[in-house]
């Protein structure tokens, strides 16, 4: 039996031969896995189908550039990263929100201690500020370090870690209204 990763490597042999029925099968077989990737950046459904599109486009043009070292799967995840995050950078200036209390709170380790749904968290993290979520997602969720956020977002090692923890401060907020919402809704 062929392992998922060898049949994913098979079918970049065959987009290497540009043979489009392997190109196909490789963008069936990823496209659901990296729109998630798109709808983390993205601020709807039609944008992150946009973002893998171009996604999918730029890795077909560049998938030459892959030389079989570490996880297929995960150089394409990068590119999407990277096309949602060029797409902000061309389309939408990135502005810090300062409207948000700065306390020094901080998010922990432990907030799905409240019972929320790995979608409820998704979904709270798509109402974060462009920039708040483009490097929370890249943190915490992409496995990028302050250095590589800032280089690749243009800003300063710093002020990543700010904003990370800025994000955290907020999500920590909104994770707490919505269950304090919650329980006053199954008192009431």
């Amino acid at each position: 039996m062929m392992t998922t990763d060898n049949r994913l490597v098979e079918m970049w042999e065959g987009c290497l031969k540009n043979d489009r029925k392997q190109q196909e099968l490789l963008y069936r077989t990823l496209a659901p896995r990296m729109l998630a990737v798109c709808l983390r950046y993205a601020h709807d459904k039609d944008e992150a189908q946009d973002i893998l599109q171009e996604g999918f486009i730029k890795m077909f043009n560049n998938v030459h550039k892959y030389r079989g070292e570490g996880n297929l799967e995960g150089w394409i995840r990068r590119i999407m990263v990277h096309c949602a995050i060029s797409r902000y950078r061309k389309l939408k200036p990135m502005v810090l929100v300062e409207d948000f209390n700065d306390d020094d709170t901080s998010f922990g380790t432990g907030y799905n201690a409240n019972g929320l749904e790995v979608k409820d968290l998704m979904n709270i993290i798509q109402k974060l500020p462009q920039t708040y979520r483009s490097v929370f997602n890249m943190y915490a969720i992409e496995g990028y370090s302050h250095q590589e956020i800032g280089t690749t977002l243009g800003m300063t090692e710093i002020l990543s870690r700010t904003t990370l923890h800025r994000a955290r401060t907020i999500l920590k907020a909104m994770v707490n209204k919505l269950t304090a919402n919650e329980q006053h809704c199954l008192a009431g």
